[in-house]
């Protein structure tokens, strides 16, 4: 017999960002969050999201011109943001602006 019976198992449910990298010349930001389920304080699943954030986003207007938004960042927790204002100056925000228009097609 189970000596556990009838007593309550705590269950709890817990995200971190684990992982969070800065890749390729423009600085994009590669973020990995993992849900953590335990219970009684041991780990019985865990599994992964991941998402990527670039400096800048770019569209090309009907008349060739361009538009070039920073990315907002407000929503993203206090550590990504610190990395996004330390490594998004400014000469990685004009090389972004100028990646984004060289690789769209013609």
């Amino acid at each position: 017999m189970d000596s556990r019976q009838g007593e309550k198992m705590a269950i709890t449910k817990t995200t971190e960002e684990d992982k969070i990298e800065i890749v390729g010349t423009t600085k994009d930001i590669q973020i990995r969050t993992a849900t953590v389920i335990k219970e009684d304080g041991v780990e019985i699943s865990r599994a992964y999201h991941r998402h990527a954030l670039e400096a800048v986003s770019s569209v090309k207007n009907e008349d060739d011109s361009w538009t070039h938004t920073d990315t907002d960042i407000s929503s993203e927790s206090s550590e990504v943001q610190a990395i996004a204002n330390a490594v998004w100056t400014n000469d990685v925000k004009a090389a972004k602006r100028t990646a984004n228009e060289q690789s769209f097609p013609e």
